[in-house]
């Protein structure tokens, strides 16, 4: 057994690059094994910004021989047959075998094709990774470059080290040789470095000052500049990605603190951050209190003789050179009110069918001030509610957004702060984005969650409006991302949200007060978006065309409305199992149908998924499949089933219909004279006394919205239907028995029921 050893050097590769250049290398090289034949175990992939090296340990010196068979035609069949079946196979007539296949002489084929020296292979291998190599960017070069068909890499290729053992595994790339020479640090180390192995690469390259590990560069980056910070009674604003950044563009990283100007602290310290960090690759520090300090830490790529002094200066340099554009933008942008700068935005396209930006900032304000006006948003004021929408998309014209996207929001929450517009209004312009990702911080502040409610639902509205929807992976307007941000701004704030309405509401249009109107909102969105009364439309057609259009525009709108509903509901889904809830719960309390309070609706899914957790739970669970079970065999309904199936179930509890509860009253009249009809055995009789006692607590329950005490409730049934089937036979001779039985365990179903559909819960 030996180690591989595989280096690929050539000119810097970019640090953005690197991550996925590893995974490259390590899947090319498993599939030219795996293709020979040649099993592989562990495998290490380091990067540095000038080389790719992989290191694969314990592989075979050579393949096994192995023999191979192939089954063709019976003896006897055509000479074209079987000549055409030793062409394919590469043997003669002579050597086939015959066999006795079923009662019928059959030609077979066998070749034994001999074990290959694993170095062979290697060789063989070296030249298909990189000419396979897939790169997001790369270049040709050199001579061979007016050729299409020559090599194409990230960077020039300058050199191949390709070692099994202690051996030279032999190929050529692009006039590239293998060899067992590499290159040390660019500047700390001058001449070749012969490698001996695998064994000692790491150590070699690290006396030419290159670590070679990318994750030791990190390590290092990471601690030290922490280090150096607090060397000088800072703390280092941590930050991963810069960390992974500057590690890849060092061989020898050596983290440096430097100074920059304290008078460019009066910009905000969001712009300082990012001007080093995005122009500069700097991190930056703050001081005991929490404020940023006019310090950061570069990391140099080499050990200087004079400690660093001279490049921390050249690197002040240019630090100040970026701070004073950015200063020089933020007191110019200053110069100009947000309104004003909100004009602008009629100059820029929101997109081609969603008409500018404009066009949507008018949307968002009109229904910001409606969710506010409804009380939807409690204790929003309408009017801050409008300006703030108004405003908050009017830095994107403003020259900082202009440098710096990521900006956008929070910079004209700091231009509003600066002109001197009520708090409210600057936060809400800042923070109307969020949440942008999971784990983002939720707005609650009223004025704030109307702005970003309205803008995400605007966002929904108009892409579906227009048949731009998520599809399978693709979703380039980030839709799911806008639905998912409502949902949390809706649980966080405790939003009384409907996401649909039930098939009775539909029906009867009775609505539950206390809901925010989800829907209604967004029907608002769609008719301020379609035009619902267009007269630039209008006026061109007749009067009896006009209420045809009219019609159909309302049918649209209708159409359009419930496919968001739905697309909501399908992210609540997405979101919950996302958070670890079961998904045969969720579906559980989904199935109820008239459970359509958001918040309302997860409440009762947590409370499930504790109580099903518990054995109460469990053996509940038990007993209900078997109720439910039995119940279908004998194509039961019960009193609520027969009810349910004429399509006259009140699932709101809510309206006083005469001839409703006529058919009701009838249906529980006639279950009242089975029950009479003979005395229930005790056990029954527990069941009976138990439901009596714990549907009113559920639903009392149900109605505070304490679905805790709801499962309690239910877990009182847990002994008197265990021991209902233990000791009661259900399918009695007795007819009345049989009937009062069955519809027992109909109205315990039912009693189920009023918490979540059982039958949707696996176990």
């Amino acid at each position: 057994m030996s180690d591989f050893l595989l280096e690929l050097r050539s000119e810097e590769i970019p640090a953005r690059m690197q991550a996925g250049a590893r995974a490259e290398l390590e899947k090319l090289f498993r599939r030219e094994m795996d293709a020979a034949g040649v099993a592989v175990g562990e495998v290490a992939v380091w990067s540095t910004p000038r080389r790719l090296a992989l290191i694969a340990r314990n592989l075979p010196e050579a393949t096994k021989a192995v023999s191979e068979e192939a089954k063709g035609p019976p003896v006897g069949a055509p000479d074209q047959a079987v000549d055409g079946f030793c062409r394919k196979n590469g043997v003669t007539r002579d050597e086939l075998e015959v066999r006795d296949l079923k009662g019928r002489e059959t030609y077979f084929a066998v070749k034994s094709i001999p074990g290959r020296a694993t170095a062979d292979l290697l060789a063989e291998a070296i030249p298909a990774i990189v000419r396979d190599f897939s790169w997001p960017k790369s270049m040709r070069w050199g001579a061979a470059s007016l050729s299409t068909e020559s090599l194409r890499w990230v960077r020039p290729l300058s050199g191949i080290v390709a070692l099994l053992g202690d051996d030279v595994v032999e190929c050529e790339v692009h006039g590239v040789a293998s060899g067992a020479v590499t290159l040390g640090h660019r500047f700390h180390h001058s001449g070749d470095i012969t490698i001996g192995n695998a064994d000692d690469y790491a150590m070699k390259l690290r006396a030419g000052h290159v670590i070679v590990d990318h994750e030791e560069r990190q390590d290092l980056i990471r601690e030290h500049a922490a280090q150096v910070a607090s060397e000088a009674g800072l703390k280092l604003v941590e930050d991963e990605g810069l960390v992974i950044e500057n590690a890849g563009l060092t061989e020898w990283p050596v983290p440096l603190l430097g100074r920059f100007d304290e008078d460019y602290l009066d910009v905000p310290p969001e712009v300082i951050q990012l001007t080093a960090r995005v122009n500069q690759k700097y991190f930056v520090c703050e001081d005991g209190q929490g404020n940023l300090a006019n310090a950061f830490v570069c990391t140099a790529n080499i050990a200087a003789a004079d400690g660093g002094a001279a490049i921390v200066d050249g690197n002040r340099k240019v630090l100040a050179a970026r701070l004073s554009d950015a200063r020089f933008f933020w007191e110019l942008d200053q110069k100009t009110p947000l309104a004003d700068h909100a004009r602008k935005l009629e100059r820029i396209t929101f997109h081609e069918k969603l008409g500018t930006v404009a066009d949507k900032v008018e949307r968002v304000a009109k229904l910001a001030e409606w969710l506010a006006t409804e009380g939807i948003v409690p204790n929003c004021d309408p009017a801050l509610a409008r300006q703030a929408a108004r405003l908050a998309k009017a830095d994107l014209v403003t020259e900082m957004v202009g440098e710096f996207p990521e900006l956008q929001g929070l910079m004209g929450g700091y231009y509003a702060e600066k002109q001197g517009l009520p708090q409210e209004v600057s936060e809400a312009i800042r923070d109307h984005y969020k949440p942008v990702g999971q784990g983002d911080d939720v707005p609650t502040a009223p004025v704030t969650v109307a702005v970003s409610l309205a803008d995400k639902l605007d966002t929904l509205v108009g892409f579906f409006a227009h048949d731009m929807r998520p599809s399978g992976s693709k979703d380039p307007f980030a839709l799911r991302r806008a639905a998912l941000g409502v949902i949390a701004i809706i649980v966080e704030n405790g939003l009384r949200a409907s996401i649909r309405q039930t098939e009775f509401e539909k029906a009867t249009g009775a609505r539950n007060p206390r809901l925010v109107d989800l829907d209604i909102a967004l029907e608002n969105s769609l008719n301020d978006l379609i035009g619902l009364t267009d007269q630039a439309v209008i006026e061109e057609v007749t009067r009896r065309e006009r209420a045809s259009y009219e019609a159909e525009i309302k049918a649209r709108v209708k159409e359009i409305n419930w496919s968001l509903l739905d697309f909501f509901a399908d992210r609540l889904k997405v979101q919950q199992r996302e958070a670890g809830v079961r998904h045969d719960l969720i579906d559980a309390v989904f199935a109820l149908g008239g459970e359509d309070d958001l918040v309302r609706l997860l409440a009762r899914v947590h409370a499930l998924q504790s109580f099903v957790e518990t054995d109460n739970g469990t053996n509940l669970l038990a007993g209900y499949k078997r109720a439910a079970n039995i119940l279908k065999k004998e194509e039961w309904l019960g009193v609520e089933g027969e009810i349910a199936q004429t399509g006259e179930e009140d699932p709101l509890a809510q309206v006083d219909d005469p001839d409703l509860k006529a058919v009701v009253d009838a249906k529980m009249a006639e279950r009242h004279d089975r029950e009479l009809s003979y005395t229930p055995e005790p056990a029954e009789k527990a069941l009976i006394d138990a439901l009596d006692a714990a549907e009113p607590q559920a639903a009392q329950a149900i109605e505070r919205e304490d679905f805790a005490a709801a499962m309690s409730a239910l877990a009182s049934l847990r002994a008197p239907i265990d021991a209902f089937f233990d000791e009661v036979t259900v399918n009695d001779e007795d007819g009345d028995k049989r009937a009062a039985r069955l519809d027992l365990l109909a109205r315990f179903r039912a009693a189920v029921h009023n918490v979540a559909d059982f039958s949707k819960i696996e176990g």
